[in-house]
Protein backbone atom coordinates (compact mmCIF):
# COMPACT_ATOMS: atom_id res chain seq x y z
CA UNK A 1 0.00 0.00 0.00
CA UNK A 2 1.13 3.35 -1.00
CA UNK A 3 3.18 4.96 1.62
CA UNK A 4 1.85 8.56 0.50
CA UNK A 5 -1.70 8.22 1.31
CA UNK A 6 -3.15 11.52 2.17
CA UNK A 7 -4.33 11.90 5.85
CA UNK A 8 -7.67 12.34 6.78
CA UNK A 9 -8.58 12.62 10.57
CA UNK A 10 -12.51 12.59 10.83
CA UNK A 11 -14.52 13.89 13.89
CA UNK A 12 -17.78 12.54 13.76
CA UNK A 13 -21.34 12.36 16.35
CA UNK A 14 -24.04 13.80 17.02
CA UNK A 15 -23.69 18.14 16.24
CA UNK A 16 -23.29 20.41 19.78
CA UNK A 17 -20.86 18.12 21.07
CA UNK A 18 -17.58 19.97 21.02
CA UNK A 19 -16.89 19.18 17.21
CA UNK A 20 -15.50 22.91 16.35
CA UNK A 21 -13.62 22.84 19.78
CA UNK A 22 -11.95 19.87 18.90
CA UNK A 23 -11.82 20.73 15.03
CA UNK A 24 -9.60 24.09 16.45
CA UNK A 25 -7.64 22.17 19.08
CA UNK A 26 -6.52 19.95 16.77
CA UNK A 27 -5.55 22.56 14.39
CA UNK A 28 -3.30 24.38 17.02
CA UNK A 29 -1.10 21.62 16.52
CA UNK A 30 1.61 22.50 13.52
CA UNK A 31 1.14 19.11 12.16
CA UNK A 32 -2.51 19.06 12.07
CA UNK A 33 -4.62 21.72 9.42
CA UNK A 34 -8.44 21.46 10.36
CA UNK A 35 -11.05 22.36 7.47
CA UNK A 36 -14.30 22.55 9.49
CA UNK A 37 -17.33 20.64 8.06
CA UNK A 38 -15.53 19.97 4.86
CA UNK A 39 -17.36 17.03 3.94
CA UNK A 40 -20.56 19.47 3.99
CA UNK A 41 -19.18 22.41 1.72
CA UNK A 42 -17.57 19.70 -1.08
CA UNK A 43 -21.23 17.68 -1.11
CA UNK A 44 -23.15 18.31 -4.31
CA UNK A 45 -25.99 20.85 -3.56
CA UNK A 46 -29.57 19.34 -4.64
CA UNK A 47 -32.67 21.60 -5.61
CA UNK A 48 -33.55 23.92 -3.03
CA UNK A 49 -30.56 23.93 -1.85
CA UNK A 50 -29.93 27.60 -3.18
CA UNK A 51 -30.18 29.40 0.20
CA UNK A 52 -27.85 27.12 2.28
CA UNK A 53 -23.95 28.32 2.92
CA UNK A 54 -22.69 25.49 1.06
CA UNK A 55 -24.23 26.19 -2.11
CA UNK A 56 -24.06 29.93 -1.53
CA UNK A 57 -20.12 29.80 -1.09
CA UNK A 58 -20.04 28.75 -5.08
CA UNK A 59 -21.06 31.47 -5.97
CA UNK A 60 -21.19 35.07 -4.67
CA UNK A 61 -20.96 35.09 -0.77
CA UNK A 62 -17.62 33.10 -1.43
CA UNK A 63 -16.35 36.79 -1.67
CA UNK A 64 -18.08 37.68 1.37
CA UNK A 65 -17.76 34.83 4.10
CA UNK A 66 -14.52 34.69 5.96
CA UNK A 67 -12.14 31.74 7.01
CA UNK A 68 -10.35 31.28 10.24
CA UNK A 69 -7.01 31.79 8.62
CA UNK A 70 -8.69 35.46 8.39
CA UNK A 71 -8.68 35.12 4.65
CA UNK A 72 -11.90 35.88 2.49
CA UNK A 73 -13.07 32.07 1.72
CA UNK A 74 -12.14 33.23 -2.32
CA UNK A 75 -8.62 34.61 -0.98
CA UNK A 76 -8.26 31.71 1.54
CA UNK A 77 -4.92 29.77 0.13
CA UNK A 78 -6.60 26.07 0.75
CA UNK A 79 -10.38 26.94 -0.01
CA UNK A 80 -10.24 29.38 -2.95
CA UNK A 81 -9.35 27.15 -5.60
CA UNK A 82 -11.77 24.45 -4.32
CA UNK A 83 -14.96 26.74 -4.47
CA UNK A 84 -13.68 28.22 -7.82
CA UNK A 85 -13.00 24.75 -9.34
CA UNK A 86 -16.21 23.35 -7.39
CA UNK A 87 -18.36 25.98 -9.04
CA UNK A 88 -17.54 24.02 -12.71
CA UNK A 89 -17.17 20.31 -11.21
CA UNK A 90 -19.99 19.99 -9.00
CA UNK A 91 -21.21 16.76 -10.19
CA UNK A 92 -17.62 14.85 -9.50
CA UNK A 93 -17.65 11.85 -6.91
CA UNK A 94 -16.60 12.90 -3.09
CA UNK A 95 -13.55 10.61 -3.45
CA UNK A 96 -12.15 13.09 -6.67
CA UNK A 97 -12.86 16.04 -4.79
CA UNK A 98 -11.43 15.45 -1.30
CA UNK A 99 -8.42 14.08 -3.29
CA UNK A 100 -8.25 17.26 -4.90
CA UNK A 101 -8.74 19.63 -1.74
CA UNK A 102 -5.84 17.62 -0.23
CA UNK A 103 -3.45 17.68 -3.02
CA UNK A 104 -4.53 21.43 -3.56
CA UNK A 105 -3.52 21.95 0.39
CA UNK A 106 -0.73 24.19 1.41
CA UNK A 107 0.67 22.15 3.04
CA UNK A 108 0.23 19.06 0.68
CA UNK A 109 3.22 16.57 0.89
CA UNK A 110 4.06 17.59 4.30
CA UNK A 111 3.28 14.94 7.12
CA UNK A 112 0.66 16.37 7.94
CA UNK A 113 -3.22 15.21 9.04
CA UNK A 114 -6.03 17.15 7.44
CA UNK A 115 -9.53 17.11 9.65
CA UNK A 116 -13.00 17.04 8.82
CA UNK A 117 -15.08 17.75 11.58
CA UNK A 118 -19.27 17.94 9.92
CA UNK A 119 -20.18 15.53 12.52
CA UNK A 120 -22.99 13.62 10.58
CA UNK A 121 -20.89 12.58 7.40
CA UNK A 122 -19.88 8.85 6.67
CA UNK A 123 -19.27 8.98 3.17
CA UNK A 124 -15.88 10.08 4.15
CA UNK A 125 -15.18 7.31 5.96
CA UNK A 126 -15.71 5.07 2.92
CA UNK A 127 -13.13 6.80 1.30
CA UNK A 128 -10.40 4.17 -0.50
CA UNK A 129 -7.32 3.05 1.72
CA UNK A 130 -5.42 2.27 -1.23
CA UNK A 131 -5.66 6.38 -1.43
CA UNK A 132 -6.42 7.98 2.11
CA UNK A 133 -4.80 6.84 5.24
CA UNK A 134 -8.19 8.12 7.40
CA UNK A 135 -8.47 7.73 11.52
CA UNK A 136 -11.73 8.34 12.80
CA UNK A 137 -12.62 10.37 16.27
CA UNK A 138 -16.18 9.69 17.50
CA UNK A 139 -16.93 12.23 19.65
CA UNK A 140 -20.20 11.66 22.53
CA UNK A 141 -21.75 14.30 24.95
CA UNK A 142 -23.26 13.20 27.94
CA UNK A 143 -26.77 12.04 27.54
CA UNK A 144 -27.64 14.29 29.93
CA UNK A 145 -25.85 17.50 28.84
CA UNK A 146 -26.62 17.08 25.46
CA UNK A 147 -30.74 16.05 25.64
CA UNK A 148 -30.74 18.86 28.04
CA UNK A 149 -28.71 21.05 25.77
CA UNK A 150 -31.30 20.25 22.84
CA UNK A 151 -34.41 19.95 24.66
CA UNK A 152 -34.01 23.93 25.64
CA UNK A 153 -33.79 24.41 21.80
CA UNK A 154 -36.63 22.51 21.00
CA UNK A 155 -39.10 24.07 23.86
CA UNK A 156 -37.87 26.87 22.44
CA UNK A 157 -39.00 26.53 19.09
CA UNK A 158 -42.41 24.91 20.02
CA UNK A 159 -42.04 20.92 20.31
CA UNK A 160 -43.51 19.03 21.78
CA UNK A 161 -41.93 16.85 24.39
CA UNK A 162 -38.70 17.55 23.53
CA UNK A 163 -36.13 15.93 26.23
CA UNK A 164 -37.93 12.63 25.02
CA UNK A 165 -37.44 13.21 21.33
CA UNK A 166 -33.84 14.14 22.31
CA UNK A 167 -33.28 11.24 23.90
CA UNK A 168 -34.11 9.41 21.44
CA UNK A 169 -32.32 11.17 18.97
CA UNK A 170 -29.28 10.47 21.15
CA UNK A 171 -29.52 7.05 21.04
CA UNK A 172 -30.43 6.39 17.70
CA UNK A 173 -27.82 8.17 15.93
CA UNK A 174 -25.25 7.16 18.55
CA UNK A 175 -25.81 3.83 17.79
CA UNK A 176 -25.87 4.13 13.85
CA UNK A 177 -22.75 5.40 14.28
CA UNK A 178 -21.46 2.86 16.16
CA UNK A 179 -22.39 0.20 13.71
CA UNK A 180 -20.91 1.91 10.79
CA UNK A 181 -17.57 2.05 12.33
CA UNK A 182 -17.82 -1.54 13.39
CA UNK A 183 -18.13 -2.31 9.83
CA UNK A 184 -15.16 0.96 8.52
CA UNK A 185 -11.76 -0.72 8.01
CA UNK A 186 -10.30 2.56 9.93
CA UNK A 187 -9.07 3.40 13.78
CA UNK A 188 -11.96 4.62 15.94
CA UNK A 189 -10.59 6.86 19.01
CA UNK A 190 -13.79 7.59 21.05
CA UNK A 191 -13.78 10.80 23.09
CA UNK A 192 -16.58 11.49 25.54
CA UNK A 193 -16.75 15.45 25.18
CA UNK A 194 -16.75 15.16 28.91
CA UNK A 195 -13.27 13.89 28.97
CA UNK A 196 -12.36 16.48 26.72
CA UNK A 197 -13.83 19.37 28.11
CA UNK A 198 -12.82 18.71 31.64
CA UNK A 199 -9.45 16.82 31.06
CA UNK A 200 -8.37 19.12 27.43
CA UNK A 201 -4.44 18.26 27.77
CA UNK A 202 -5.15 14.63 29.18
CA UNK A 203 -7.43 14.03 26.03
CA UNK A 204 -5.30 15.86 23.58
CA UNK A 205 -2.21 14.03 24.71
CA UNK A 206 -3.70 10.61 24.22
CA UNK A 207 -5.04 12.16 20.41
CA UNK A 208 -1.74 12.79 20.01
CA UNK A 209 -0.20 9.51 20.95
CA UNK A 210 -2.86 7.62 18.58
CA UNK A 211 -1.90 9.57 15.91
CA UNK A 212 2.24 9.20 16.18
CA UNK A 213 3.05 13.21 17.02
CA UNK A 214 4.13 15.05 19.86
CA UNK A 215 1.33 16.84 22.37
CA UNK A 216 2.20 20.26 22.15
CA UNK A 217 1.10 22.98 24.79
CA UNK A 218 -0.83 25.60 22.18
CA UNK A 219 -3.37 22.62 21.48
CA UNK A 220 -4.94 24.38 24.94
CA UNK A 221 -5.59 27.75 23.83
CA UNK A 222 -6.98 26.75 19.92
CA UNK A 223 -8.56 30.36 19.37
CA UNK A 224 -5.18 31.94 19.96
CA UNK A 225 -2.78 29.34 17.97
CA UNK A 226 -5.20 27.44 15.56
CA UNK A 227 -4.20 27.52 12.34
CA UNK A 228 -7.40 25.89 10.83
CA UNK A 229 -9.15 26.76 7.63
CA UNK A 230 -13.12 26.64 8.99
CA UNK A 231 -15.55 27.80 6.51
CA UNK A 232 -18.44 26.26 8.12
CA UNK A 233 -19.04 25.02 11.60
CA UNK A 234 -20.19 26.59 14.63
CA UNK A 235 -20.13 30.23 15.39
CA UNK A 236 -17.76 29.44 18.20
CA UNK A 237 -14.92 29.62 15.72
CA UNK A 238 -15.30 33.12 15.37
CA UNK A 239 -15.51 33.94 19.38
CA UNK A 240 -12.20 34.73 20.15
CA UNK A 241 -13.50 34.22 24.08
CA UNK A 242 -14.98 31.06 24.18
CA UNK A 243 -12.25 29.38 21.88
CA UNK A 244 -9.38 30.50 24.21
CA UNK A 245 -9.50 28.02 26.52
CA UNK A 246 -11.74 24.89 26.32
CA UNK A 247 -13.87 25.00 28.61
CA UNK A 248 -17.18 22.96 29.89
CA UNK A 249 -21.02 23.85 29.25
CA UNK A 250 -22.32 22.41 32.79
CA UNK A 251 -25.49 24.04 32.34
CA UNK A 252 -27.33 21.08 32.58
CA UNK A 253 -26.26 20.73 36.55
CA UNK A 254 -27.89 23.36 37.57
CA UNK A 255 -31.05 21.94 36.64
CA UNK A 256 -33.56 21.87 39.50
CA UNK A 257 -35.55 18.53 38.76
CA UNK A 258 -34.62 15.46 37.13
CA UNK A 259 -35.91 15.46 33.68
CA UNK A 260 -35.73 13.13 30.88
CA UNK A 261 -32.14 14.18 30.11
CA UNK A 262 -31.34 12.81 33.35
CA UNK A 263 -34.04 9.50 33.57
CA UNK A 264 -32.38 8.70 30.57
CA UNK A 265 -30.00 6.85 32.63
CA UNK A 266 -32.34 4.64 33.97
CA UNK A 267 -32.88 2.49 30.85
CA UNK A 268 -29.89 0.08 30.59
CA UNK A 269 -28.92 0.06 26.60
CA UNK A 270 -28.65 4.08 27.16
CA UNK A 271 -27.08 3.78 30.68
CA UNK A 272 -24.54 1.41 29.38
CA UNK A 273 -23.91 3.42 25.63
CA UNK A 274 -22.87 6.56 27.37
CA UNK A 275 -20.73 4.83 29.83
CA UNK A 276 -19.16 3.30 26.91
CA UNK A 277 -18.88 5.89 24.47
CA UNK A 278 -18.35 9.06 26.97
CA UNK A 279 -16.28 7.59 29.15
CA UNK A 280 -14.19 4.88 27.93
CA UNK A 281 -10.56 6.56 28.71
CA UNK A 282 -11.71 7.08 32.18
CA UNK A 283 -9.65 10.26 32.39
CA UNK A 284 -12.21 11.45 34.68
CA UNK A 285 -11.71 8.79 37.35
CA UNK A 286 -8.57 9.59 38.12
Amino acid sequence: MSSKRLKLLLIRGLGHSGTTMLDLALGAHPQIIGLGEAARILATPQPGDEHRGPSQLRGAHRFERRCTCGAIAAECPLWGPQLEWLRLHDQTSMQEKVQRLLTGSPHAGEAVWHVDSYQDDLEMTRLPEAMFDIRIIHLVRDVRSWVHSRAQAGRKAGQRLPAARQLARWWRVNAKFERAFRQSSYPVFRLGYEEFALQPQRSLQLLCAWLSIDFQETMLAPGLNSSSHILAGNRVRFDADRSRTIAYDGVWLGAQEPTAAHLGLLLPGIARMNRRLVYSNNLLCR
